[in-house]
């Protein structure tokens, strides 16, 4: 697979074709914004979504999504709830049995669709594979090591295209759960908005890290109800992932944490930006899926509830009143449910 797509010209649809380039693929990259296709063609910058890169001259930039389509496998890097309407854009230009990887972090607002639902749907005729790790796009394309999760249902695709993919400083393990694999890419934007709101708080760092704990156990619950493995959330799509973005300043969702628990207004956070900060419209979305397939969230909850515009001080006080439970049966009862989808 030396031909690549890559549909989404933002950070990190950017950062992936520079690692694809530098590996020796050939990749055409598709951006909506036409100013951004002409910056690459003529700058081979992109300093709206990637400043301070150079682009390859193996990149070939263009503004017709069929161009990125005829590529042997294609990268869907664009926003979650942007991606049934690219999907819906690309169909007709998609040819049968081109595999697509999700490079989408996000839980489909109104529909509650997993990335990996919504590309099923959108693109019956292609292979689906998930790509998700703890990665800042910057660092990818800078050429710093990296590693993440590429998942399928079929493990044997799923390796493939980690060797079509894959470089020597950027890693993808294969693995066949890729449920487990959208849900904590998912989760851990939330949860990372959860860490940033601790530490602009000043609720201390045993906050944070009990937050992280616990929010880990949300999302094993949140993969378990949905019939994927809970060790997939000790791997890099999930622990890993969020224990990048659960304390660094680099991640978008952390530093929007970070206004909203010093007092800064939502709107005047997310006013005047380039990049989209996930976890905003994932959070309640997260909350409505757990509530149709009767997994407890708590904290994911809290942040939902912050997004709302309630109180801070109040989501506080009821998450520290919560009854003290076991914290063994509640990791015995994930594991349970688990096994239970998964022998007869």
């Amino acid at each position: 697979m030396r031909r690549i797509g890559i549909i989404g010209g933002g950070a990190w649809g950017t950062a992936l074709a520079v690692t694809l380039a530098r590996a020796g693929r050939g990749p055409t990259i598709w951006a909506h914004e036409p100013e951004a296709v002409e910056a690459m063609r003529k700058e081979r910058r992109n300093p709206a979504f990637l400043p301070g890169i150079a682009l390859p001259d193996a990149i070939a930039p263009t503004g017709e999504i069929g161009e990125a389509c005829e590529g042997e496998l294609v990268l869907l890097a664009v926003p979650a709830q942007h991606l049934r309407a690219i999907c819906r854009r690309a169909a007709p230009h998609w040819r049968a049995g081109t595999p697509a990887v999700i490079c989408a972090k996000g839980i489909e607002t109104g529909t509650g669709a997993l990335m990996t639902e919504v590309a099923a749907a959108e693109l019956p005729m292609a292979p689906c594979a998930i790509l998700s790790g703890p990665t800042f796009a910057i660092e990818v394309a800078r050429g710093l090591p990296t590693a993440v999760t590429l998942a399928s249902a079929d493990l044997g695709l799923a390796r493939r295209l980690a060797e079509a993919i894959g470089a020597a400083t950027f890693r993808p393990y294969a693995g066949d759960d890729p449920a487990g694999v959208a849900i904590c890419g998912a989760v851990k934007n939330v949860l990372a908005i959860a860490c940033g709101v601790v530490e602009g708080r000043k609720l201390g760092d045993n906050a944070r890290a009990a937050l992280i704990t616990r929010g880990l156990a949300e999302m094993a619950r949140l993969v378990a109800a949905k019939k994927g493995r809970a060790e997939t959330c000790m791997g890099l799509a999930g622990l890993g992932d969020l224990v990048l973005t659960a304390s660094s300043g680099q991640s978008r969702n952390y530093s929007l944490g970070l206004g909203l628990g010093q007092g800064k207004p939502l709107a005047g956070l997310l006013a005047g930006r380039h990049d989209v900060v996930e976890g905003v419209a994932t959070a309640p979305a997260v909350l409505a899926l757990a509530e149709r397939v009767g997994a407890e969230l708590p904290v994911c909850a809290a942040v939902a509830r912050l997004l709302g515009g309630e109180a801070l001080d109040g989501i506080v006080a009821d998450l520290l009143a919560r009854p003290f439970k076991s914290e063994v049966g509640a990791r015995a009862e994930t594991a349970r449910r688990t096994e239970g989808e998964r022998v007869p």
